[in-house]
């Protein structure tokens, strides 16, 4: 393979590369397959995304992290039906067991749907974000300019890995439709001193098609690897740390493996921020099972189920339940009445 390899794990692709000539093109998808099955997480870089504008969703997330308490606890997640706004550090659960990273979450700028009896509980999840605009006005434009960004650059890549398998350019497209799940959150680790735990977020997988994870100078963010070892995804300037999600694995029939990950702990007197953006499928969609050339769908072992959070087809209740999964709180206060239908207690 033609893979630049850091420290010898996960490789680095050239997005820009798509652009190229017809040579370079299926280099790019020919790293991009291997990357995605056999690691599950990769490096992009030459995406287009202009530095600084990467710049300034750093800067502003560090703003908001300096917030007075008060200003942070006025957008609450507490307050959002839809799952949207500020977590305290160790509000969100991940395989039971405390995170301990304050965020602040964003979604698709929607209008709540009509909700009536017959409506599944997901479509509760559709609604407007909460912003400190008294307290940092420039937070608003700058995460939403970077969500527009992102959505644009993940769909881009989202149609390669379509050419990767060798369906048509636009076999995903109908999956994620007008009006896909777009998921961001600016995260930030404290410092070992401030928790006994190492666990700044715990094993898990993402939910979603895929992630992109722009990073600060802080390392942190580990990557399961096939032998049990966890292999460090070191911050590189401009870059972002890819992987692929669930709704790929099922998708594919386990060809494409999302791939478990966690965040540790800093050092003391140390932090860590990091800003995520999570692109799933419609919420209304079911996946289906995409047929693979015979060559491909020979490697594909199925995807892989826990029995404690099964995956789901559906994709709005597979996304819900991993909700109310995180945040036991919001789920009790908005989802009281579909908690035993989805299978979560909180």
């Amino acid at each position: 393979m033609s893979l630049d390899l850091h420290n010898e794990s996960l490789p680095i692709l050239d997005l820009s590369l798509l652009n190229g000539d017809a040579g370079q093109r299926e280099a790019f998808l020919a790293d991009l397959r291997y990357a995605a099955r056999e690691i599950g997480f990769f490096y992009i870089k030459g995406h287009g995304i202009r530095p600084e504008l990467l710049h300034a969703v750093k800067q502003r997330a560090r703003e908001f992290f300096a917030l007075p308490q008060a200003d942070k606890l006025a957008v609450q997640m507490i307050h959002s039906p839809h799952f949207r706004g500020y977590s305290l550090a160790a509000a969100e659960y991940t395989r039971g067991h405390q995170d301990w990273r304050e965020q602040f979450d964003i979604g698709a700028e929607r209008a709540v749907r009509d909700i009536g009896p017959g409506s599944p509980p997901w479509a509760r999840l559709q609604g407007p974000n909460l912003w400190p605009d008294a307290a940092l006005p420039e937070l608003r434009p700058v995460l939403q300019e970077w969500q527009a960004e992102m959505t644009r650059t993940t769909l881009r890549l989202l149609r390669a890995f379509a050419l990767a398998l060798g369906l048509e350019e636009n076999a995903f497209d109908a999956l994620y439709g007008r009006e896909p799940n777009e998921h961001a959150k600016i995260i930030r680790y404290p410092g070992r001193e401030q928790t006994s735990s190492d666990q700044g977020v715990g094993p898990h997988k993402d939910s979603g098609l895929i992630t992109f994870v722009l990073q600060d100078e802080q390392g942190g963010l580990q990557v399961e690897g096939k032998d049990g070892r966890w292999i460090d995804a070191h911050p590189i300037e401009n870059t972002f740390v890819v992987n692929i999600g669930e709704l790929l694995e099922l998708a594919t029939n386990g060809y494409l493996r999302a791939t478990v990950h966690q965040v540790i702990t800093p050092p003391s007197g140390r932090d860590r921020l990091s800003v995520a953006f999570f692109l799933g499928a419609r919420l209304d969609a079911e996946v289906p099972l995409y047929r693979l050339p015979s060559e491909l769908a020979a490697q594909a072992l199925g995807p892989e189920t826990d029995p404690l959070n099964p995956l789901l087809r559906q994709v709005g209740l597979n996304y819900l339940k991993g909700r109310l999964r995180s945040h036991p709180d919001v789920a009790q206060r908005y989802y009281a009445d579909v908690l035993d239908k989805t299978g979560v207690h909180a």
